[in-house]
C-alpha cells in the first residue's frame, strides 16, 4: 500500500447530519477494510457486514468482490489482501470464479487462507442426519424431521436379504426438494472425464455402491457369442463389444430391476477398465449386452468384472443404494460409524451433489490459496486455467467425483503440503509448457500426501499426472493406488525423492512411473524415489515403466524394493540406470525389443505412430536439445531396415540384491552396456530387515565409483526444508 493512498484515508471523515457517529464509525471502517484488502468470512456472517474480524462477510464471493473495489479505488494489483476464512462449514453449490482481476503481484500476491487455529471447510454435498446410535433412537425420532430409520416398504424389504432387515437404514431425501442426484456415466479408460453421480461419504471415507460381488472380488467373464470372436492383434481372441458377454450362474435372476444396473471389469486387458450401462439382462442365456458407448477392444474369457448399483445386493457394513426416482436412500451404516463415542467427522454422513469444481480460475495471477478443506463435491477441488504463480498449500482435498487440483496451461503453478485423498479419478494433473519451442512450464507438486486415486475410473489417472514441458513432482507420498503413482508425457519433467508403494493393486502391466510411446519425449529426469511392496496382476507391475520404444530418460539413485520389474525398458533407446539400489526385485532390470517385431501391430507403431509423433516437433530444435535423436533418423531414412533397436542403453554402478538382468523379445547383449554393477556377495546394507538401505562404510559399492542416496530427502519434507540437490553424475 502506498504512503499517498495511506495519507488520503488518514484526512477527515465527513459526518453528514442525521447520520450518528457509530454509524459513520461503521462506514469508515468497513471501507478501510476493503481499502486494505484485508477482508474476513464466517459461516455465520451477513454479505451485507463491511467484513470485518467482528463483522465478517458470509460468502467467499462477497470477500472476492470487495477486494476487487479495494483494488479499483486503489488503482494498483500491488495492494497487500489476505481474505481471512474463520472456522466452520461453507456449504457451496457452485465454483467460486476467479479471474485475473482477482491476484496480485510477484512481491505481494493475493492471500486467500483459514484463521490460524481455525478448522475451515468447503462442502460441496449434504450434511445428512446424524445416525442412529442405538435401534431405540429409531423409534423416538420425531417424524416430523427427515431422519434415519428402518425400512417399513414390505416391498423393499422383500428385496433385500433377510439378514440385512434391522441393519439396513433409509433415508426420504424429498423434503430437501432435491430431484437431481446426478446419474451414473460411463467412465474409465480412454473415457473423457465425467462429473461423478451423487456418491455417499460416511467416517471421512466413500462407501461403496451395492455391488455383487463385494468389494474386493470379481467374477470372470464365462464367454461371449461364438459370431463375435475376433483377433486381439497379439494373437488371442475376444469377443466384439457390441456383442455382450455371458456371465456364470443365476445371481441375476434375484433382481427385480434392472433399468439401471451396471458392469465395471477389465474387458480385455488388466490396464484397460471401463463402466459399462447394461442395455439387456437375458437370464436364460446368461448374457449381458451394454449399451453405447461400448469399452473399447473386446471381451476376453475369464477377465475379471463386477455388477453394481443393485439394491438387492445391498448385503454388508458400508454399502448404500440411492432410488433417484423416488429419492430414498438406504445405507448400512459401518459400526465405527454408529459407535456412540465416534467423533465428529466418522460418525458423519455427507451425499456429494455439487457438479462444479470448489474454484476456478481463468488468467489469474500471483495468489495463494492456503489452509482449507474442500470435500464430498462431484467434481474436481480445484480447476486453474492460464494465468500464473497461484499456489494450492496446506489445503485437504478429500471425497471428490473427480481429481484434487487440474492445472491446465499457464506457468508456475504449485501444488504443496497438501493431503489428496479418495479422489474418483486423479490426484494433481499439471499441464504446461510448449512441446513446440521446449519453454518450461514451470508447476509443480510438492510435499503432498496422495491415497486411494482412482476410486472410479482406476487405469492411467494417477496421484501425479504431468504433461508438456519442464514439470516436477517431488517429496510426495503416494500411496494405495489402483494403478500408476505417477504418469508423464513430454519433456524435462523432474520426478525426485518420492516415497511410493502399494500401487498397482488392482491392474497388471502398469509402472509406479509410466510414460511410453514417443522418441521425442527427451530430457526426463526420474532420481532418488524410493518404489516398494507394488502390486500387480496378470503380468505384475514396474518400478519404472519406459514403455512401447519411450527413450532418453535418465533414471539415477532410486531405491527398488519387492517390485516385479523394477526398471523395464520396453523397446527404448539411450535410457542411464545408474546408481541405483535393487532389492527382492523380479528382476531389476528387463529390457525389450518389440520396435524390431515384424508384426502389424509393433511394426506399425513404429514406422508409422512413433513417426508421426517425431515429425510433429521441431527437427532441428529437439535434435539440438537431444543429439541421440538423430541416431533414429537412419532407421526411418532406409527403408530396408527391419525397425529400430533398442541401442545406447546404459546400466552402470547399481546395486543389485536379488535377480539382476533380463533380455528378451529381440533385445540382445549389444543394445545395452552393462558396467560397474555390483550384482553378487553381499552389498553391506545398513539394515535390510527394516528396510534401511543405506551402504555401509565397508560395501564395495564405494570401489565402483557408487554415490550415496540421501535417503533423509525422501518423502515429505517439513517445510522450509527444501534445498536443491543436484546429482553426482560421474
Amino acid at each position: 500500500m502506498n504512503r499517498s493512498w495511506r495519507a488520503r484515508v488518514g484526512l477527515a471523515v465527513w459526518v453528514r447530519p442525521g447520520v450518528t457517529l457509530g454509524q459513520a464509525a461503521v462506514f469508515f471502517l468497513g471501507c478501510f477494510s476493503e481499502m486494505r484488502g484485508d477482508f474476513w468470512v464466517s459461516p455465520s456472517g451477513l454479505d451485507r457486514n463491511p467484513g470485518t474480524e467482528n463483522r465478517p462477510f458470509a460468502s467467499p464471493e462477497r470477500a472476492r468482490d470487495a477486494l476487487r473495489l479495494a483494488k479499483l479505488r486503489e488503482g494498483s494489483a500491488a495492494l497487500p489482501a489476505t481474505i481471512w476464512f474463520l472456522a466452520g462449514d461453507y456449504v457451496r453449490t457452485n465454483a467460486l470464479e476467479l479471474t485475473s482481476e482477482d491476484g496480485g503481484t510477484p512481491d505481494s500476491p493475493v492471500t486467500w487462507r483459514a484463521a490460524r487455529g481455525n478448522s475451515v471447510r468447503w462442502v460441496g454435498g449434504l450434511v445428512l442426519p446424524a445416525l442412529p446410535k442405538t435401534s431405540s433412537t429409531l423409534l423416538t425420532t420425531s417424524a416430523a424431521v427427515m431422519r434415519w430409520q428402518l425400512i417399513r416398504d414390505q416391498t423393499v424389504m422383500a428385496r433385500l436379504p433377510t439378514t440385512t432387515h434391522k441393519q439396513v437404514l433409509e433415508l426420504d431425501l424429498r423434503p430437501t426438494g432435491i430431484k437431481d442426484f446426478g446419474q451414473m456415466k460411463s467412465r474409465g479408460f480412454s473415457r473423457p472425464t465425467e462429473v461423478a453421480h451423487a456418491e455417499l461419504f460416511a467416517g471421512g471415507r466413500p462407501m461403496p455402491l451395492a455391488r455383487w460381488p463385494n468389494e474386493g472380488s470379481f467374477e470372470r467373464i464365462d464367454g461371449f457369442p461364438e459370431t463375435a470372436l475376433r483377433g486381439d492383434d497379439h494373437g488371442g481372441k475376444f469377443g466384439e463389444v457390441t456383442s455382450g458377454f455371458h456371465f456364470a450362474g443365476d445371481r441375476p435372476k434375484s433382481w427385480k430391476d434392472t433399468s439401471d444396473l451396471w458392469v465395471h471389469g477389465y474387458w480385455a486387458w488388466d490396464w484397460a477398465n471401463s463402466y459399462e450401462r447394461v442395455s439387456s439382462l437375458d437370464l436364460e442365456k446368461r448374457w449381458v449386452q451394454t449399451a453405447p458407448p461400448h469399452g473399447l477392444y473386446g471381451f476376453r474369457k475369464r477377465q475379471r468384472y463386477y455388477f453394481l448399483n443393485i439394491l438387492e445386493e445391498l448385503d454388508q457394513p458400508g454399502e448404500w443404494f440411492l432410488d433417484r426416482r423416488k429419492g430414498l436412500l438406504y445405507f448400512w451404516p459401518p459400526e465405527a460409524v454408529t459407535d456412540p463415542t465416534a467423533s465428529r467427522e466418522v460418525g458423519e454422513v455427507l451425499l456429494s451433489m455439487m457438479s462444479s469444481p470448489f474454484v476456478r480460475t481463468k488468467d489469474l495471477e500471483n495468489l495463494r490459496f492456503d489452509g482449507f478443506q474442500l470435500v464430498a463435491g462431484r467434481g474436481t477441488g480445484i480447476e486453474i486455467n492460464g494465468g500464473a504463480n497461484v499456489r494450492i498449500q496446506n489445503c485437504m482435498l478429500r471425497n471428490l467425483g473427480n481429481s484434487g487440483v487440474v492445472i491446465n496451461g499457464g506457468s508456475g503453478h504449485g501444488v504443496s503440503h497438501c493431503e489428496v485423498l479418495d479422489t474418483g479419478d486423479g490426484g494433481v494433473s499439471l499441464t504446461g509448457g510448449d512441446r513446440q519451442t521446449l519453454k518450461a512450464g514451470g508447476h509443480f507438486v510438492e510435499n503432498s500426501h496422495f491415497q486411494r486415486q482412482g476410486r472410479w475410473s482406476k487405469c492411467y489417472v494417477p496421484a501425479v499426472s504431468m504433461t508438456g514441458v519442464g514439470l516436477r513432482a517431488s517429496h510426495n507420498h503416494i500411496h494405495d493406488h489402483p494403478h500408476c503413482a505417477i504418469l508423464f508425457w513430454g519433456n524435462d519433467h523432474l520426478i525426485e525423492f518420492n516415497d511410493i508403494h502399494h500401487v498397482a493393486l488392482e491392474t497388471g502391466d502398469v509402472g509406479a512411473i509410466y510414460t511410453g510411446r514417443d522418441y521425442s519425449f527427451r530430457g526426463n529426469r526420474i532420481r532418488h524415489n524410493y518404489i516398494h511392496e507394488t502390486g500387480g496382476v496378470g503380468m505384475g507391475s514396474m518400478g519404472v515403466y519406459m514403455d512401447d520404444c519411450v527413450s532418453g530418460t535418465e533414471v539415477y539413485g532410486n531405491i527398488f524394493y519387492k517390485v516385479h520389474w523394477a526398471m523395464f525398458i520396453g523397446g527404448g533407446r539411450d535410457h542411464r540406470i545408474e546408481n541405483n539400489i535393487f532389492v527382492d526385485c523380479d528382476p531389476a532390470i528387463r529390457l525389450d525389443g518389440r520396435g524390431l517385431d515384424p508384426s502389424p501391430v509393433w511394426h506399425g507403431m513404429v514406422s508409422d505412430h512413433m513417426r508421426k509423433q517425431l515429425d510433429a516437433v521441431p527437427s532441428n530444435l529437439y535434435r539440438r536439445r537431444y543429439p541421440a535423436i538423430r541416431d533414429i533418423d537412419r532407421f526411418y531414412l532406409d527403408p530396408a531396415k527391419p525397425g529400430v533397436p533398442p541401442e545406447n542403453n546404459l546400466v552402470r554402478r547399481n546395486v543389485c540384491a536379488g535377480k539382476w538382468l533380463e533380455l528378451g523379445w529381440n533385445a540382445e547383449n549389444r543394445h545395452i552396456r552393462v558396467e560397474q554393477n555390483l550384482v553378487a556377495g553381499e552389498p553391506g546394507f545398513e539394515g535390510p530387515a527394516t528396510q534401511d538401505f543405506r551402504l555401509r562404510s565397508n560395501s564395495p559399492a564405494w570401489k565402483l565409483g557408487f554415490q550415496e542416496i540421501p535417503v533423509e530427502r525422501i518423502g515429505i519434507q517439513a517445510p522450509g526444508s527444501l534445498e536443491r540437490l543436484e546429482p553426482k553424475l560421474p
